[in-house]
């Protein structure tokens, strides 16, 4: 693996950082230090979302914008029970079978973490036997207190976040790498990577690169972005679930096998000249990729949408076991999604714009 110790270093970071939707503030002063040595200004959005502007110095230059999203998965603290545990509620998706036993860390308002485990009764106590699911909302946290007394001595109060306490790590085969929040840490690690590779090259657009806010929770942050920003295009930088465990021959989205060409979910359907723009830079720059459809969406979903339209593409990767506490991804798919994602900005003048609107 050929990972410099720059890139693993952030990599750590940005996974490690407690971001849950709607407290992605430690997310955004990373991204707001590592953008601002690489640009010429940094605008943020009402809601939370920080973008890095690079200028073209042409007149009427073409806005391209990147855009991944800050948070991931999380949950937030319902209520502080008499004995010391603790409810909460799902911040984006998560199913209640990755949940039981797992390490979280709470956030208090002060950002103390506080480390904790998620609880249920035992299955000897269980009504409805051992085979009874357990859904979330019978679920409790645990951080070792014995009163409602002691959790607010720790600092801890109804609406704090929580989210899951997981160190990054490289694994045996060195191109794996596991950690939580790879959704959406990738697209912030890239977004960063893209405009620093990015800095001495003459654009023929003006470049915003950035990340939303709550994109988990209803591609909320995207909407506002686009707003501000008024792309002509946007690339969206996303991390997606990977379906192939069963090593079966049809499986989509498969880890090592490249970045992904996301030609439709349910939040947008790849337009047919933006498809064309993508796989043609793909094959003339020996780009590995995949075709990938998804039941699920990204901001591309919001930003197309906005304004009177955003000509929108998804430059992704995949990984294994995401919105659970662990996810796994393969170095080289990400070598191929920056060199994806570079060569797309570098080949957007205002012809291709005007190429990839039908005009």
């Amino acid at each position: 693996m050929n990972l410099s110790q720059k890139t693993l270093d952030r990599m750590k970071t940005l996974t490690e950082l407690h971001g849950a939707p709607g407290f992605e503030n430690l997310v955004r002063e990373y991204l707001r230090k590592e953008l601002e040595p690489l640009s010429d200004e940094i605008i943020t959005d009402g809601l939370g979302g920080i973008f890095a502007v690079k200028r073209s110095g042409r007149e009427n230059a073409p806005k391209v914008m990147i855009a991944a999203h800050m948070d991931e998965v999380g949950f937030m603290v319902t209520e502080l029970k008499k004995n010391g545990l603790i409810k909460f509620v799902p911040l984006g998706g998560w199913s209640s079978d990755v949940l039981l036993s797992q390490k979280l860390k709470l956030r208090t308002r002060d950002d103390k973490e506080i480390t904790g485990i998620v609880g249920s009764v035992p299955i000897h106590f269980r009504k409805g036997g051992k085979d009874k699911k357990t859904e979330i909302k019978d679920m409790l946290f645990d951080v070792g207190a014995d009163s409602e007394d002691d959790l607010r001595e720790m600092g801890i109060e109804v609406g704090d976040s929580i989210v899951p306490d997981v160190q990054f790590e490289v694994m045996e085969n060195d191109n794996r790498l596991l950690a939580k929040a790879w959704d959406n840490r990738y697209g912030c690690l890239i977004a960063v990577e893209v405009l620093e590779s990015l800095k001495n090259v003459d654009l023929d657009c003006d470049l915003y690169v950035g990340a939303n806010v709550q994109e988990e929770v209803g591609l909320r942050g995207a909407k506002v972005s686009s707003n501000m920003v008024k792309p002509d295009v946007a690339f969206v930088v996303d991390c997606s679930p990977a379906n192939d465990m069963m090593g079966k021959k049809d499986d989509t989205g498969k880890i090592g096998e490249g970045t992904l060409l996301r030609i439709m979910d349910r939040s947008m359907i790849l337009s047919k000249p933006m498809r064309e723009y993508m796989i043609d830079t793909a094959e003339e720059n020996n780009i590995k990729y995949q075709y990938y459809t998804s039941p699920g969406g990204t901001d591309a979903g919001s930003i197309h949408v906005s304004n009177e339209g955003v000509i929108s593409g998804v430059v992704g990767i995949c990984a294994r076991y995401i919105h659970t506490s662990h996810s796994i991804i393969d170095y080289n798919d990400y070598k191929e999604a920056h060199k994806f994602l570079s060569e797309l900005v570098k080949g957007v003048d205002s012809e291709v714009v005007d190429t990839l609107n039908g005009h």
